[in-house]
């Protein structure tokens, strides 16, 4: 059972910048694709960024492209998404899931998730 962790949320300011990291427990997050699911408040959660076991990478918001990317550290068994040019719209919680095939858009088609970690930007 895969089971992830986030971390790294916070406050930020518009246009600044903040890094999260997806830890696997007990797995090698390598055998997984992972992707980076976000919510609003009152919106329904949406896929952000993938990255396959490969290293190849998904953009799913196109309102994140040239701001965010979403890397590997197979040493530390982590997969990290770095938010620059940070924006109010990006306030939300942001989910770490896993699945063992390639990218998926829907939520559905993840079995494994992380509890969350909050992003909030505001001046």
């Amino acid at each position: 059972q895969l089971q992830l962790v986030e971390s790294g949320g916070g406050l930020a300011q518009p246009g600044g910048s903040l890094r999260l990291s997806c830890a696997a427990s007990e797995s090698t997050l390598a055998s997984f694709t992972i992707t980076w699911f976000r919510q609003a408040p009152g919106k329904e959660r949406e896929a952000v960024l993938c990255i396959r076991q490969g290293g190849r990478s998904t953009t799913f918001a196109d309102s994140v492209a040239g701001r965010f990317t979403i890397s590997r550290d197979n040493a530390k068994n982590t997969v990290e998404m770095q938010m620059t040019s940070l924006k109010d719209e990006d306030t939300g919680i942001y989910y770490c899931a896993g699945r063992a095939t390639g990218c998926a858009r829907s939520s559905l088609e993840y079995t494994a998730w992380g509890q969350g970690t909050q992003v909030t930007v505001s001046s």
